[in-house]
């Protein structure tokens, strides 16, 4: 069962889904913080060029299927047009009501 976006516990997390559904990069960079990191399955990457790929121009898309630690861990189905529909967690570091770090990787 999908938890709708607007139920999200943390603000931050919230904006973040939210921006890459609507595939809005201004209001994605507006969440985060200046210098936030990210890795994919362990393995850390730049987080322009790799948002640009996996996210928008592949129109990628998040459908919650749960979250944990006060909102910051979500489990997802994450699809875009490279790689189609699969399940992935999502952990999130939040300071100041700003993302500066997430991590990805299949769940």
């Amino acid at each position: 069962m999908t938890i709708q976006v607007a139920r999200l516990s943390d603000p931050a997390v919230r904006a973040f889904v939210t921006a890459v559904n609507a595939h809005d990069r201004e209001a994605f960079e507006a969440v985060l913080a200046p210098g936030a990191t990210m890795a994919d399955d362990g393995s850390d990457h730049d987080l322009a060029d790799w948002t640009e790929r996996e996210i928008f121009s592949s129109h990628g898309h998040m459908d919650v299927d749960n979250e944990s630690r006060g909102g910051h861990a979500l489990v997802v189905r994450y699809s875009n047009d490279t790689w189609g529909e699969m399940k992935t967690r999502w952990s999130f570091t939040v300071d100041g009501g700003k993302v500066t770090r997430f991590e990805t990787g299949q769940a």
